[in-house]
């Protein structure tokens, strides 16, 4: 993988006349927390994320799995916009709106097996999103969370066939949702909407790669993976600490 300083990427930035930057929340910008509901931004964060939101030309994107709620909960007081859900939900200008039309059917065959992995599995627990189940194993002890994981999957393959839907095993997290969602689909939207000369994403989970792939062959798009493991992703960092500190940068 190609090196880049925090400094070339600065003067990349810098040197933009109209800037992109896609963020995603877990992972990225907080560390993970067994119970989600306590991953919250830290002061410091926020500071930076409202300067950086008020630079000439830069608009500051959140682009993560997380609920609606969740985002307005964490940074809601923000003057900057949100994708929730992995894009089924845009916040601009204050106003959430919904990106797609689904009846959410497939809840009722999906929920029952999500309810009984909860119940085999200890200090695991479901999450009901407005277009989306997740079941999230963090807390539950590596082996057995991961074991039943599979199992989880295994059996909602022939759900998400029947009702087009697809699985994303991500970070301690199974989730289900329909096809039609997804971070690079919600990006997308966006491209064709303006003509930014520099691009930032930065994730670290599985369904930013659907933007790092998006990106792959832009000349003017920085692409940070952050942690571990196989990406599409032109760069990487090691840590959340390693985010702040470039968007600190930016910020300044």
């Amino acid at each position: 993988m190609v090196k880049i300083t925090k400094t070339g990427i600065i003067v990349k930035y810098r040197s933009a006349n109209d800037k992109l930057v896609l963020l995603d929340y877990d992972g990225t910008l907080v560390n993970y927390a067994s119970n989600p509901a306590n991953a919250k931004p830290s002061e410091d964060l926020s500071g930076i994320l409202k300067k950086l939101s008020e630079r000439p030309k830069t608009k500051v994107i959140i682009i993560s799995g997380r609920s609606h709620h969740d985002l307005d909960r964490f940074l809601g007081h923000l003057s900057i916009n949100f994708i929730a859900e992995h894009g089924a939900l845009i916040k601009e200008d204050g106003i959430w709106k919904e990106q797609i039309t689904d009846n959410c059917l497939w809840k009722k065959a999906a929920l029952p097996v999500f309810d009984q992995i909860t119940s085999a599995c200890p200090e695991s627990f479901v999450e009901e999103k407005t277009f989306s189940l997740a079941w999230h194993y963090r807390k539950a002890g590596s082996k057995a969370g991961y074991d039943y994981s599979r199992e989880l999957i295994s059996i909602l393959e022939n759900i998400s066939n029947f009702y087009e839907l697809k699985i994303l095993d991500g970070n301690k997290a199974v989730e289900i949702m329909p096809h039609k969602i997804g971070k690079g689909i919600a990006v997308k939207k966006l491209l064709d909407q303006n003509n930014y000369d520099f691009l930032l994403s930065i994730g670290d989970d599985v369904t930013d790669e659907e933007i790092f792939e998006l990106f792959m062959n832009d000349t003017n798009a920085v692409t940070i993976k952050v942690g571990n493991g196989r990406t599409a992703a032109k760069y990487k960092f090691e840590n959340v600490s390693d985010v702040i500190e470039l968007l600190k940068y930016l910020s300044e």
